[in-house]
C-alpha cells in the first residue's frame, strides 16, 4: 500500500539519491547551509528509507561521502582564499560568530572540525576557517571524516526510525491513527533538531 509519505514525496529514487547528495555537499562546499541545511535533506531521506524507497546503506555511504566531499572543498576555498574568504558576502553578516568560530579552532583544532559537524552553521564555515588557518589537510580530513560518519549515521536513523514508525502504526493501527502518529514523531525530530540548531547558534 502506498503511504502517505510516498505520496507527499513523489520523487524517484535516482533523484531523491541526488537531491540529497547535492545538498550535503553543497552545504559547506558553497555555504548553502545558511539556507538551507543539509541536516533537513538527510532526516527526510531516512524516512523514505524506512519506506523501502532508499536504501538505507546506500543512503549512509551517500550521505558520509557527499558530507567529506563537500567539506574538502570548503578547505579548499578557505586555504586558497585565506582571511579573504571572511569578507564574502555569505560570511560578512556574521563577523561575530565567526570570529567564536576561529577561536574555537585555535583552542580545540581538529575536534572543533569534528564537533562543527553537529551545528548548522559551524558546517557550513568550519572547513574554510580551517583551510583558512592552513590546518594540514590530513589532520582536517581525519576529523572531518569521523564526525560525518557520526553525524551521517545518527540523522539517516533519526530520519529512518520515524518513518519505520509510521509504516508499523499503519499496519497495527490504521491510516488515521498512523497519521496523527507519523505527525507526531516527525514533529519531535524536527523539534529536536530545531532546538540544538538554536542552542549552538546562541552559543556560536
Amino acid at each position: 500500500m502506498t503511504t502517505l509519505i510516498d505520496r507527499i514525496v513523489a520523487v524517484p529514487a535516482p533523484w531523491a539519491y541526488v537531491i540529497i547528495a547535492v545538498l550535503v555537499f553543497a552545504e559547506a562546499a558553497f555555504f548553502v547551509g545558511f539556507v538551507l541545511p543539509g541536516e533537513t535533506a538527510v532526516v527526510l531521506g531516512g524516512v523514505l528509507a524506512a519506506t523501502g524507497r532508499l536504501s538505507v546503506a546506500a543512503l549512509l555511504v551517500l550521505v558520509v561521502f557527499a558530507a567529506v566531499a563537500g567539506d574538502s572543498v570548503g578547505y579548499e576555498v578557505g586555504r586558497h582564499f585565506g582571511p579573504r574568504i571572511l569578507v564574502t558576502r555569505p560570511l560578512r553578516r556574521h563577523a561575530g560568530r565567526l570570529a567564536r568560530a576561529q577561536g574555537t579552532l585555535r583552542e580545540r583544532g581538529g575536534w572543533a572540525v569534528f564537533l562543527a559537524r553537529f551545528a548548522a552553521f559551524l558546517r557550513a564555515v568550519m572547513p574554510a576557517l580551517a583551510g583558512a588557518s592552513r590546518m594540514p589537510y590530513r589532520r582536517f580530513l581525519a576529523f572531518n571524516a569521523a564526525g560525518a560518519l557520526v553525524w551521517g549515521v545518527g540523522v539517516v536513523l533519526l530520519g529512518f526510525f520515524a518513518g519505520h514508525s509510521y509504516a508499523a502504526a499503519e499496519r497495527a493501527l490504521g491510516r488515521t491513527s498512523a497519521v496523527l502518529l507519523a505527525a507526531v514523531v516527525l514533529a519531535l525530530a524536527v523539534g529536536v533538531l530545531v532546538r540544538r540548531r538554536r542552542r549552538h547558534q546562541s552559543l556560536g
